[in-house]
């Protein structure tokens, strides 16, 4: 009999707790707005939730990178925009001065501005942006380009950047750059066939060379044999009797080789060798400011055709220049379309946990309502069965 009523007394003490925790379950419900409050309201629902907001964590970060990505390619694409105006300057002023506007002592003068226009050229060139270098590629923690000065001036540009640029993650499976190597921004890689503008009889040999640039060559003769040089005659090379079709000449200061044929040679002089779709916007500017100086004592006639070849150089630069500008406002472009469709995919993640996670109150209402009438009764019911004394109990 005692087993029986223990077993009686529980059953009924399980009911109404269950009861009441439904009921406590929709009061939580109503007074929170929502339907899953912790993994053992509905665990099926609960994991999709958890996965939605994992996601949009993830997409948060992508959104971050896209941000700071565009703001670093705006910021490059406003310094391009900057250098480009520079070039197309120096290029009007080359243009007037070729036409005859200026006087010598305004070509000074006017060498004297292109100067500041390459000092100009170089400090946008090691442009910080948030604390890292915009042109020295995945190395972003030095300045990207040094200088080499004589007297003042700086002689050359030397870039110390990363051969490779700095990709970040901006979507699953999607890397952009935005860090871009500086030698491939303002340096042409187009090279084609040299071209020797002067009299000494210095053709472009068959070999492939790897000046880059303009290059002054140096023909000398020793009494015997013609001697060419294109480091300023700190080194020279003989040139065999009768010359040859591809002899190669090296520039000790950096390595380069210049292929030069030799054989149609017949006088000594100092001219220049510009090798179209390799011209950078730092040397080109360097050559122009020496032109215009004439330091080499160069003839008139000789400076005049130079200048005429110098729009030719800042052409090529600033085409170069303006493709690059092109290139990174078609790459914003590009991160603020998927910027818009990660916003759109993390709204719908954030639509679809609503709907996972948001309380119907008004079905939380009709079915709180129902729960309280079930709960009430089930506590009289409760009462009535644990007030029957052992003589109830036992006759019924």
């Amino acid at each position: 009999m005692s087993g029986t009523l223990n077993n009686v007394y529980n059953n009924v003490t399980f009911a109404i707790a269950r009861q009441a925790q439904a009921l406590t379950r929709l009061q939580e419900q109503a007074s929170t707005g929502s339907r899953v409050n912790r993994p053992s309201d509905d665990p099926s629902t609960a994991y999709r939730i958890l996965t939605l907001d994992t996601e949009n964590k993830s997409l948060e970060n992508y959104l971050g990178a896209i941000a700071d990505m565009s703001g670093t390619l705006e910021t490059g694409s406003s310094i391009i925009q900057q250098m480009a105006s520079v070039i197309s300057q120096t290029r009007n002023n080359i243009t007037q001065i070729i036409s005859g506007v200026y006087d010598e002592q305004s070509r000074d003068r006017m060498a004297e501005t292109i100067n500041d226009s390459l000092e100009q050229l170089v400090q946008l060139a090691n442009t910080k942006y948030n604390g890292q270098y915009l042109f020295g590629g995945a190395n972003t923690g030095s300045a990207p380009y040094t200088v080499e000065r004589t007297n003042g001036e700086i002689t050359a540009v030397i870039y110390q950047g990363s051969t490779e640029s700095r990709s970040v993650n901006v979507a699953p499976g999607v890397e952009a750059s935005a860090y871009y190597v500086g030698d491939e921004v303002f340096s042409s890689s187009q090279r084609s066939t040299p071209v020797f503008d002067g009299t000494t009889g210095a053709a472009a040999g068959t070999g492939t060379s790897s000046v880059t640039g303009d290059v002054w060559l140096t023909v000398t003769n020793d009494g015997l044999n013609y001697k060419i040089s294109i480091d300023d005659g700190a080194t020279f090379t003989t040139v065999p009797a009768g010359g040859e079709a591809n002899q190669a000449v090296t520039d000790s200061r950096t390595g380069k080789v210049l292929y030069v044929d030799t054989a149609g040679i017949n006088s000594t002089g100092v001219e220049l060798v510009r090798v179209p779709g390799t011209h950078d916007a730092f040397n080109t500017l360097i050559n122009i400011r020496d032109l215009l100086k004439n330091d080499r004592n160069l003839s008139d006639s000789q400076i005049q055709q130079l200048r005429n070849s110098s729009g030719d150089s800042l052409e090529e630069v600033q085409n170069l220049l303006i493709q690059k500008q092109v290139l990174m406002g078609s790459k914003v472009g590009f991160l603020n379309n998927l910027k818009s469709s990660i916003e759109s995919v993390k709204y719908n993640n954030e639509d679809e946990t609503s709907q996972l996670q948001q309380a119907d109150i008004a079905q939380i209402a009709i079915d709180l309502s129902r729960q309280q009438a079930l709960y009430q009764m089930s506590l009289a019911v409760a009462g009535k069965m644990m007030s029957l004394s052992l003589l109830d109990f036992i006759t019924t």
